[in-house]
């Protein structure tokens, strides 16, 4: 039996992607079109790149209360609201955005990106090719953080947006975050990172590699040119999700939640699973559903190559030339992004004042579930 069969779904799994597609309902996604081919850090450029983005709230006159949300690795641009057609899932950070909240909308104009090589309505792998209908799929370029930054740049101008009033983000969203600080400390008003780093450690770089290998192992990976066939590489996408989840949740928290019990009536020493393997199984099938294997390649190597102080004399160097009010966060049971990253970050941001902690059992996970600690550290910046 199958891990998809053994969760006991119901849904379909899609045939190739969980990717949003083109006739898919549109949700609360807007789009901006590049107008130029957007050079790329490694070398050569990507033409036709659209990316969809969400907004909360009414941009001021003069544009001085705009906020960007800068997701993780499998989140997307719809940071707030519920699920619904052409959205699977609620809004990831749904208790901080809205009337009221901490990013408050009759305040400030929230705007979401999803990130450029992601698969929620911005260009990535599932993407057809500008004058064609074949997907980029296995060629879809090397991407880097500065080439994702670059693009949001674009959107800021698009919308009207000089200078940010607070650009925020969590894990591979803060490395974004910290990039746009330090590419472009005068749009940048002030800065919240949240449980990530100024660079990728090895160990960062070998969890990732698990899950690239996972994927890339699977036989409906076909070198990434899978999405106009009618199965992609699932069970290896499955495979890297468990694998990350893992990384996102702490010891404690799987030990105190599920321990060794099995799963309702299966025997482990007869097949079954245990409860952790079925909370693993629900997560790797959830990711599925709503997400591209080939974008969480592309997204992963992004992250794999994150280093802020690359080219720039260093990770001390580089966050020297940040010149926006800036607090950094990390969460306390994070054994993925331990204490000790956020440590460095706030040691050489000029504007932070010290590492400020998130007291949580969930680990990783824990910036994108202590959403009233999260809340305190955003109100702080904003006033």
């Amino acid at each position: 039996m199958s891990a998809f069969a053994a969760s006991g779904t119901s849904v379909p799994l899609p045939s190739a992607t969980g990717a949003w597609q083109e006739g898919d309902p549109p949700g609360r996604r807007q789009w901006h079109a590049l107008a130029t081919p957007l050079p790329l850090e490694a070398g050569g450029e990507l033409p036709g790149v659209e990316l969809a983005f969400e907004t909360w709230g009414r941009l001021a006159p003069d544009g001085s209360n705009a906020v960007l949300v800068l997701h993780a690795l499998t989140g997307d641009g719809h940071a707030a609201g519920p699920a619904g057609p052409g959205h699977p899932t609620t809004g990831w950070w749904d208790g901080l955005i809205g009337p009221g909240l901490a990013l408050d909308t009759d305040r400030w104009f929230v705007v979401a990106p999803n990130v450029l090589g992601g698969c929620q309505g911005s260009t990535g792998p599932a993407s057809p090719r500008p004058g064609g209908r074949r997907r980029w799929g296995g060629a879809f370029p090397y991407l880097t953080q500065r080439d994702q930054v670059a693009a949001e740049a674009r959107l800021a101008d698009a919308l009207g947006v000089g200078t940010w009033a607070l650009v925020v983000g969590g894990s591979m969203g803060g490395m974004r975050a910290v990039e746009w600080a330090v590419t472009h400390p005068e749009r940048t008003g002030a800065l919240l990172l949240l449980a990530t780093a100024a660079a990728a450690s090895g160990e960062q770089i070998a969890w990732s590699t698990l899950q690239l290998h996972a994927i890339r192992s699977d036989p409906h990976w076909r070198g990434g040119d899978y999405h106009d066939t009618d199965r992609g590489p699932h069970a290896g996408l499955g495979i890297a999700r468990r694998i990350a989840h893992v990384t996102y949740r702490s010891e404690p928290e799987l030990s105190a939640r599920f321990g060794r019990e099995p799963q309702g009536a299966e025997d482990p020493w007869r097949g079954g699973r245990y409860q952790v393997e079925s909370y693993l199984d629900h997560h790797a099938v959830k990711l599925v559903r709503r997400f591209d294997a080939g974008s969480y390649v592309v997204l992963t190597e992004a992250m794999n190559g994150h280093d802020v102080g690359r080219g720039r004399g260093g990770v001390p160097a580089a966050l020297r030339r940040v010149t926006a009010p800036a607090l950094v966060a990390g969460v306390d049971s994070d054994r993925l992004y331990p204490l000790s990253q956020q440590a460095e970050l706030a040691a050489h941001l000029p504007g932070a004042d010290r590492l400020r902690v998130v007291e949580s059992p969930y680990g990783h996970d824990g910036f994108l579930l202590e959403t009233e600690q999260v809340g305190a550290l955003i109100r702080e910046l904003l006033g």
